[in-house]
């Protein structure tokens, strides 16, 4: 099992925020990454829903501020409609994914964890979902 990382960086390189999960397959597809990526940051979220969300895209109704995004009315996300929004993004050049020093342009490129734990987004327009 490996331990992953997911950051969220600037175009200039500069982390903006990260968090960690542990015990995924070592190999593992991009699209699975984004998809847990995205259903962990909705549940953290889901948990104790505030006027604040931190996460990969934007909720639908929300507004964009620095480091994340305003809610206008706290209310539980679903994950899953973020997840085909972040789909559609990556799909579109919407961010960047970097696995060490290399760019991953298909979701379904295979990902060796064990080798490159860390997986960068570069946020590169506002990313809307559900």
């Amino acid at each position: 099992m490996a331990l992953v990382v997911f950051r969220d960086e600037t175009a200039t390189g500069r982390a903006l925020a990260e968090f960690s999960l542990p015990d995924l397959p070592e190999r593992i597809s991009a699209r699975e990454l984004v998809r847990l990526r995205v259903r962990e940051e909705v549940a953290r979220y889901n948990a104790a829903p505030s006027q604040h969300f931190r996460g990969l895209v934007k909720p639908t109704d929300a507004e964009s501020e620095l480091n994340g995004y305003r809610m206008r009315t706290a209310r539980r996300l679903d994950w899953e409609k973020q997840a085909d929004a972040a789909e559609a993004a990556f799909a579109r050049n919407g961010f960047l994914l970097l696995i060490g020093d290399r760019q991953i342009e298909d979701l379904d490129t295979q990902i060796h964890l064990t080798t490159d734990p860390v997986l960068s987004f570069v946020k590169l327009v506002p990313l809307v979902g559900g």
